[in-house]
């Protein structure tokens, strides 16, 4: 099919596009920009009056809870509510049941995901074997079977030398290695940011050097080896000022931050709100203020939605025993956006860390609206006010700390290599 894409206001960040314009589509790819070429007859024409068009959204870490957890979400249901977000690409952490340690597992999730037709969905192999942080996985394997990195999930690798061997194992490979900065000892058993709050409500803590002594052990590792390394949702401003460090002093990292830690802090857990419990844990406002420096700054390059859905009950025990973890795919536009009527970024920054940088960072191709690449395409009306409400949402988790939030900036359109997931129905508005 051949669409084109009317008078919307192209913002393509990764070749500095910006201007109101057509945008043609034909095989799936971007055929042309402006006015249409000789011959080029469209079979379905889409508005884009008033509304912004720009790459699909690449996302850096999503659970689709599928293989091993489908009482809580699947392949199919998360990447339809990945495509209501305007997430064309995303990417699967290695901590499925049983973990992504084999090709076999690699290979079910891409084929579930092709079959389901609803957003591209990319894998990070295991950096060890079940993910137990004892021995190393066999990475050329899982390289082999389209994983675009590897990672040990949530779980740290205390033995620093096995962490040493895996890094050096990839460099070798040419294999980016995505890093959860935490120390297990530090971490204890906490849930919630240590300080005044979870003293407070008498909640076990997890310290900031948590965060940044792993930090510190990583990038020195990664000195050592030379591994390319990204730290994935950073939540503490000191851990930023770290990478940003390493980056002035030409140390191959990059890292990302959720949307949810640039907006909410530990006064969002005072009344024991579940839907806040997540990991890394919501710190202070002097971090969250500083993460967004970081991110303005270029230091963190790109926000996740870090999104976990979960069943109902698992958010309904106390604080402490219940599962971490916000169903983020949904918000993940929404809040970034509110990062711009805030002044924190630009519309074409805020875009880009969403977009091509993103997709810099998992090697892939994405990102970008130029003539000749696929034609995953987000359209959002930027000024839709709506207010968010998890009965809605199209993901199968609701455990959102989001309802009731009005937000500015909605998706009306998702294509995926030029053809039409998600359409924004007339009765939504």
């Amino acid at each position: 099919m051949r669409i084109t894409i009317r008078a919307g206001r192209v913002i393509d960040p990764a070749n500095g596009v910006d201007r109101v314009q057509d945008l043609h589509i034909a095989e799936g790819r971007i055929f042309a920009l402006g006015a249409a070429p000789d011959g080029f007859s469209a079979d379905q024409i889409i508005s884009a009056e008033a509304r912004i068009v720009c790459p699909g959204l690449v996302d850096l870490c999503a659970r689709l809870r599928e293989p091993g957890a489908e009482h809580k979400a699947t392949i199919a249901s998360e990447t339809a509510a990945a495509a209501s977000a305007g997430i064309t690409s995303l990417c699967c952490p290695p901590d499925t049941h049983p973990a992504i340690d084999t090709p076999a597992v690699a290979e079910l999730i891409h084929q579930r995901a092709e079959h389901a037709g609803q957003a591209r969905v990319y894998t990070l192999g295991a950096l060890t074997k079940g993910l137990a942080g004892t021995h190393l996985s066999e990475m050329i394997s899982l390289k082999e079977a389209g994983c675009v990195g590897l990672s040990n999930g949530l779980q740290p690798i205390s033995n620093t030398q096995v962490m040493r061997r895996a890094m050096e194992y990839a460099a070798t490979h040419g294999l980016t290695v995505f890093l959860h900065a935490e120390d297990a000892w530090l971490r204890n058993r906490g849930c919630a940011h240590e300080g005044a709050v979870s003293t407070r409500l008498g909640l076990p803590g997890i310290p900031e050097s948590a965060e940044t002594a792993a930090v510190a052990r990583d990038l020195i590792l990664i000195e050592q080896t030379g591994v390319r390394a990204h730290f994935a949702h950073l939540s503490s401003a000191r851990a930023a000022q770290m990478v940003g460090r390493a980056q002035h002093d030409g140390l191959p990292v990059s890292a990302d931050v959720s949307a949810h830690h640039l907006h909410l802090t530990e006064m969002d857990v005072s009344d024991f709100n579940s839907d806040c419990h997540v990991i890394p844990p919501l710190r202070t406002m002097r971090d969250r203020d500083g993460l967004r420096k970081g991110l303005a700054a270029g230091v963190i390059s790109a926000v996740c939605s870090d999104h976990q859905p979960h069943d109902a009950d698992a958010k309904l025990s106390p604080f402490m025993t219940t599962a971490p973890g916000i169903s983020a795919l949904e918000t993940l536009l929404p809040l970034t956006l509110h990062l711009v009527n805030e002044g924190v970024l630009s519309l074409s920054e805020a875009l880009a860390r969403l977009t091509h940088l993103p997709a810099q960072i998992l090697g892939i191709d994405a990102g970008s609206l130029a003539v000749g690449k696929i034609a995953d395409i987000c359209i959002f009306d930027p000024d839709h006010y709506w207010t968010f409400d998890k009965t809605h949402m199209q993901s199968r988790g609701k455990n959102s700390p989001f309802t009731g939030w009005e937000f500015k900036g909605r998706v009306t359109h998702t294509l995926l290599g030029g053809r039409l997931v998600y359409a924004l129905q007339p009765c939504s508005r």
